[in-house]
């Protein structure tokens, strides 16, 4: 039998609850099963999914936006004849990685090792690491990559390097694919232009461990140059030097297999400046850093490719005016640089860990507790390395969850 005391006890409980506005939360006895949730997705059943149930912070994708980056890209090498590598630091999905290769992708580009050994072990071919292994570690995980998975190559821009590498390879009588880095601009990694990156060549070329594949030159301060036609100079300037090697490499006898670079601020320019491929990878997702940099046809707005992803965030405190406090904080990855997704009059900052900002002046734009928020993150390479996930919504609805890895360095080493 049930006491008075419970029975106002529990019509208590359930009239808090009921007040909770729908948009941010579903009962279990009457909505998703929030014990379920974890569950659903390991057999990836979707069934009644939609945002208001996620978790929060999280990272959502919108599909259709996602695919439409993937058009615009796959229409562009088409009609250029410029084929694409895209790096995967932006998203670390194997999920994302096999539809970008699905729309033309001629293989893979990653930054860390642990990124290239994710792709190659998920059975994705043509992987490039974009980082001379300079560690004992880095080289023995390069040498037994390449000798697990005959097409993964990788840079070097050092005759040191080139030293340690040849002994590694002997040693496990590896047979290695290699390309030299040049520098494009950005004095960040690659050998000298000219004869310093012809004598490098032709060292990986003398030997019987190596087969030398071609030049990296990687331009990327020319990516976020503001306007279309300031970017088009730059990445001009930046790679005639590469250009010049390229051609002096040639001359000396080598092929030249491979000539990559390039970024997606620059993925309607690059074909002008000799490269055979693209090493593009923020046109699935984009972040605010792109929104700003203008494009052929808009000085200040880059619409070529749309945001796709957005930080999903709750408003869980609203204690002072014009302000809210978010639960996406320093640990998510939030930036006073991100923008909210449909409302411009608020201004994104950071609390704290846990918390996060926003800010309005108009009185009557305010934001209510409980509310959902999508941010668009500042940086996609930065932002992805601190979730597990992304959910992949059909409006409003969740399609899909696409795990996020290779995030740290031993972490893909099998």
């Amino acid at each position: 039998m049930t006491s008075r005391r419970q029975f106002l006890a529990a019509s208590a409980a359930a009239g808090a609850f009921a007040a909770i506005p729908a948009r941010a939360a579903k009962t279990s006895p009457t909505g998703f099963p929030y014990t379920e949730f974890e569950a659903r997705i390991a057999r990836r059943d979707f069934r009644d999914m939609t945002k208001d149930v996620l978790p929060t912070p999280c990272m959502v994708v919108d599909e259709a936006l996602f695919q439409r980056n993937l058009k615009i890209m796959a229409d562009q090498i088409k009609s250029t004849g410029i084929s694409i590598r895209p790096h995967v630091k932006i998203h670390k999905s194997v999920d994302v990685a096999k539809i970008q290769l699905a729309h033309g992708g001629i293989g893979l580009t990653c930054a860390t090792i642990a990124e290239a050994e994710l792709m190659s072990n998920a059975g994705l071919k043509n992987v490039m690491w974009t980082k001379q292994p300079a560690s004992k570690n880095g080289i023995e995980r390069a040498v037994a990559l390449s000798i697990k998975d005959p097409t993964f190559m990788f840079v070097i821009d050092d005759p040191i390097v080139f030293d340690w590498i040849e002994q590694a390879a002997i040693a496990d009588s590896a047979h290695l694919k290699v390309l030299v880095s040049v520098d494009a601009g950005l004095s960040r990694q690659g050998i000298e232009n000219g004869q310093p990156a012809v004598d490098l060549a032709q060292k990986i070329a003398s030997s019987k461990h190596m087969q030398f594949e071609g030049i990296m030159a990687y331009a990327g301060a020319a990516a976020h140059t503001k306007t279309f036609e300031k970017r088009r100079v730059e990445s001009a300037k930046d790679m005639a030097a590469p250009r010049e090697t390229v051609e002096l490499i040639k001359k000396s006898g080598l092929p030249v297999n491979i000539f990559t670079g390039g970024s997606t601020g620059t993925y309607n320019i690059d074909h002008e400046n000799g490269l055979t491929e693209l090493e593009v990878g923020s046109y699935v997702f984009m972040d605010t850093r792109y929104f700003v940099i203008g494009g052929k046809s808009d000085d200040t707005n880059y619409n070529d490719f749309a945001g796709a992803l957005t930080v999903l965030t709750t408003v869980d405190s609203r204690r002072h005016p014009s302000q809210v406090t978010i639960d996406y904080g320093n640990k998510a990855g939030v930036r006073p640089t991100d923008k909210v997704k449909g409302m411009p009059w608020l201004d994104v900052s950071t609390q704290g860990a846990e918390y996060g900002l926003l800010k309005w002046k108009d009185g009557d734009r305010d934001l209510k507790l409980g509310d959902r928020v999508e941010i668009y993150c500042t940086v996609l390479d930065d932002s992805t390395s601190y979730y597990d996930r992304y959910y992949v919504a059909r409006g409003d609805q969740i399609v899909d969850a696409w795990p996020i890895m290779g995030r740290a360095p031993g972490a893909a080493w099998r």
